[in-house]
């Protein structure tokens, strides 16, 4: 069993202070670089994730400060406590076992090294939950100061613990459907709530996870795209600047960047079920006998915006915003505290680029909210998936379940071949759902494929 530990992260060091200290971490900072493998099982906050995170030990650190001559951190080791989870922050209790004080490192890949943690992560204000020894860190950390080591030593003396399992990754499965009729009787038993639209999105393989490409990560919990989002966009604009002439708003660049595979905040979703399962099923031959699913969600109108949208242009334009930039962004203020903020006037300037009357008045929970955006149908994928998209908002997340004003729901898809078999008989296919030449040529060549003589 993989043992565990919260690393705990902050760059205002008064966060340290007391042996008690009241914590609180944004949601959107919450498992950042946390393996993908237990990142899924925790992201719904719900009491079984809060009761793993309690079990675990915990270092509670301060950025480090690389400016010195030597790159110091403060740090401390204990357990948190009195977890609970609110809207926009988790607020947690660290009870202090050892107190380090301000721990001086021989270079900043020492410090990364004792508690095995990404470059990026000792520059972050973050929790995240990661694997290591904790026993082997602590006695790291009382070779390079001795502050604390009595306390550590009757820690390393002590009865070994059992290391907690997380939770189980749980999903609202509502059916299984091996033919195109148990998917549609499934889909028909739901009892839609008023004043909300559907939308769908499959996936071949039901372990895949609702994040956009862009919010991908790698094993180890560390990005893969998203510190260079603006290095992207800018560059595709740079090569490719005539593709993107007709685009009037920041919003139709990302879905044209979309369409031709660059990592954006968008995730694909469809007004049509039926084109959700057909890519369900739709995979490499040698994974047909893997299981799909057809994901579900009941979106408030509220949250169904169109690509003109002054909300959907505030999200966009996130993309304009350097990594360093969007580190600055402070979603806890108030309405007039966030838009004095530098960033806030930075992010208005690229906003009204595309929109020269907009004021000064963007809310700070718009800016954290995925919201789902119908966009204009400018190309013939557009056309023929009847396609809309979830746009992430900044540290924004789809839990499992959903989130306040979107309600996630599954159906685990199994006999893919003869589901594409039964959508082929009413024209949903690769010529269909994908119509460019090629994709028609494929799929007419392996249609009209005659049998191997024997």
């Amino acid at each position: 069993m993989v043992e565990n530990f919260n690393y705990i992260s902050f760059g205002d060091p008064s966060w340290l202070a007391g042996d008690a200290p009241q914590l609180e971490m944004g949601r959107g900072r919450m498992f950042e670089h946390t393996p993908t493998d237990v990142e899924p099982r925790l992201v719904a906050l719900d009491a079984p994730a809060l009761a793993f995170l309690e079990k675990l030990p915990a270092f509670l650190c301060s950025e480090i400060d690389s400016e010195a001559e030597l790159p110091t951190m403060l740090v401390k080791f204990g357990r948190i406590q009195n977890t609970h989870v609110e809207k926009k922050v988790v607020r947690t209790q660290f009870v202090t076992e050892v107190d380090f004080g301000e721990v001086a490192f021989s270079s900043v890949e020492a410090a990364k090294n004792v508690f095995g943690l990404a470059n990026l992560q000792v520059y972050r204000t973050h929790w995240a939950v990661r694997p290591g020894d904790y026993r082997a860190i602590l006695a790291k950390l009382t070779a390079l100061t001795e502050q604390g080591r009595a306390d550590v030593q009757r820690i390393l003396h002590g009865p070994p613990e059992a290391a907690p399992e997380p939770p189980v990754r749980r999903k609202n499965v509502i059916g299984l459907a091996g033919s195109v009729e148990d998917f549609l009787k499934i889909l028909f038993a739901i009892k839609k709530a008023p004043g909300t639209e559907s939308f769908y999105r499959g996936h071949h393989d039901a372990t895949f996870e609702l994040t956009p490409s862009l919010l991908r990560r790698w094993t180890d919990g560390s990005w893969k795209h998203l510190p260079d989002e603006d290095r992207l966009c800018k560059e595709v604009l740079i090569a490719h600047h005539d593709e993107f002439q007709g685009d009037h708003y920041c919003f139709d660049r990302l879905v044209r960047m979309q369409h031709y595979g660059l990592p954006t905040r968008l995730l694909d979703i469809s007004g049509n079920p039926l084109v959700a399962l057909f890519f369900a099923c739709h995979c490499d031959p040698k994974l047909m006998g893997t299981d799909g699913e057809v994901i579900i969600f009941r979106i408030d109108r509220d949250r169904v915006k169109y690509f003109d949208s002054d909300t959907v242009s505030c999200l966009a334009n996130l993309s304009n915003l350097s990594h360093a930039q969007k580190n600055q962004i402070d979603l806890s203020l108030d309405l007039e505290a966030f838009n004095r903020q530098e960033v806030a006037r930075r992010l208005l300037h690229h906003i009204r680029s595309e929109k020269s009357y907009f004021e000064a008045c963007m809310k700070p929970d718009d800016l954290g909210s995925v919201l789902c955006v119908k966009a204009k149908r400018t190309n013939s994928r557009i056309k023929s998936q009847s396609g809309a998209f979830l746009l992430f908002g900044h540290e924004a997340l789809l839990p499992e379940w959903g989130n306040e004003g979107i309600e996630v729901s599954r159906v685990k898809i199994t006999d893919k071949a003869k589901i594409m078999t039964q959508l082929d008989a009413i024209n949903i296919n690769a010529t269909t759902v994908y119509p460019s030449i090629e994709q028609t040529t494929v799929h007419l060549r392996d249609r009209h494929l005659s049998p191997q003589p024997r």
